[in-house]
């Protein structure tokens, strides 16, 4: 099946209609995670996982089980025949509450399906894409990065090449703005903009 043919067929409605539960969650970046769930879907259809419709349905609900616990899984399952593959793989992206981050991270990358660690790699692309000095102090932003080094690039190695050019690519270009971000902090400190004088009578 050629890939206009596929994408087509695709039936995205239901997920979509799953994902606006998300609206509701702010991310400190500005907007909502069901703007992001639709970053990291286009990121996928970018790289043309177009054949690939339980990766492509998870996209839309990765957040959605740690964003909003409460979630009936069992009302997704019974969505289309891909609802269990979909849920299944959502659980897998899914930091448990027993869980750090460095943890959720290894196991998904020690121990991850192959769409898993794809999925996770577009959901960090995203994430890079919204890493800003505006709302992210230097220092989190380095952590981040470094995250991003140890566990996520490696996932990218094991599934795929481009995504790994995307990722180190991404993580240069933070750096760059951090040191850039500090440079700037330092020469305020260093030269302070004259004071205006104070012309009040």
């Amino acid at each position: 099946m050629d890939d206009l043919t596929t994408l087509k067929k695709l039936v995205l409605a239901p997920y979509i209609l799953k994902a606006t539960a998300l609206i509701g969650v702010s991310r400190k970046v500005g907007g909502n995670q069901f703007r992001h769930s639709f970053a990291t879907l286009g990121i996928l259809l970018d790289y043309k996982y177009f054949h690939d419709t339980v990766l492509l349905k998870a996209s839309l609900l990765h957040d959605l089980l740690e964003d909003l616990p409460s979630t009936e899984v069992e009302e997704i399952r019974k969505i289309d025949p891909d609802g269990s593959q979909v849920v299944d793989l959502v659980l897998e992206v899914t930091k448990r509450t027993d869980e750090t981050k460095p943890q959720y991270l290894n196991r998904v990358l020690e121990t991850g399906s192959r769409n898993a660690k794809i999925l996770k790699c577009a959901d960090r692309i995203s994430n890079l894409t919204d890493l800003h000095l505006d709302t992210h102090v230097n220092k989190k932003i380095s952590q981040y990065l470094d995250q991003t080094e140890k566990y996520v690039l490696p996932m990218a190695v094991q599934v795929n090449r481009d995504l790994v050019i995307e990722l180190t690519d991404l993580v240069a270009k933070r750096r760059e703005l951090c040191k850039l971000g500090f440079r700037d902090k330092v020469r305020k400190i260093i030269r302070p903009g004259k004071q205006k004088p104070d012309t009040r009578g």
